[in-house]
């Protein structure tokens, strides 16, 4: 069943598109991910935070991903990081056009 990831963290920039430059290599290193569908990147400069929306192919891959990240976030100096897990309900999401290809 896909499963869906939200993640967000403090974070202090680069927002835009000097984000968009010092993070294409890792955003080219999620792309690879085992079970990744899609990931949407959010950033939000007034309150200083990031994070991103992910669809993952199963709940397994989802959370083998979110242990990875944690990790490599507080490695960055990130000292705690919000995430939630959903599992999504493709017949409705299909109805109000959910992006659910390969799912």
């Amino acid at each position: 069943m896909p499963t869906l990831l939200q993640v967000d963290f403090p974070y202090q920039g680069p927002w835009g598109e000097d984000m968009h430059t010092a993070m294409r290599g890792l955003a080219e290193s999620i792309a690879q991910e085992a079970g990744l569908i899609w990931k949407i990147w959010t950033e939000n400069q007034q309150t200083q935070e990031a994070g991103g929306i992910y669809l993952f192919s199963d709940r397994q891959s989802a959370e083998a991903y979110l242990a990875m990240h944690t990790a490599r976030l507080k490695s960055f100096g990130i000292p705690h990081v919000n995430a939630k897990l959903f599992s999504v309900n493709a017949g409705l999401s299909g109805i109000d056009r959910g992006p659910l290809r390969g799912a």
